[in-house]
């Protein structure tokens, strides 16, 4: 079990900028990719980043490339989203997710679809509005 906890979200007006936690517990000594997604009313669940276990790998969603930016603590517990040159369309709740535990090559892989990653936390809104 993995257990998840976002923060950071809030309310910023467009072309600001935010920074998402996610501190992470459970399942020490395994390593595992973490993703963020968020889902606005009426959407789909959309890929934002991905950090891969091994070798600070990551992937971002089309939308966001550029402007969003994922990165770990050395300890591996708390991963963040830096999110710059917010627009209205990044309205939404961000939840981060922890994937299945890996092992070998496969700690280098990002995956991107949501219903790869077991284990989610509770969301956190964000809001971009004038």
């Amino acid at each position: 079990q993995v257990q998840l906890v976002e923060s950071g979200g809030g309310l910023v007006q467009p072309g600001g900028s935010l920074r998402l936690s996610c501190a992470t517990s459970g399942r020490s000594g395994s390593g595992y990719p973490v993703g963020w997604f968020r889902q606005a009313p009426g959407k789909e669940r959309e890929f934002v980043a991905g950090i891969a276990w091994a070798g600070e790998i990551t992937e971002y969603g089309d939308s966001v490339k550029g402007r969003f930016t994922i990165s770990r603590d050395a300890a591996k517990t708390t991963v963040y989203l830096q999110m710059n040159s917010l627009r209205p369309a990044d309205t939404a709740v961000y939840y981060c997710a922890a994937g299945a535990v890996c092992g070998g090559y496969g700690c280098y892989n990002v995956p991107i679809l949501h219903t790869t990653y077991p284990y989610w936390g509770q969301g956190t809104q964000v809001t971009v509005s004038s």
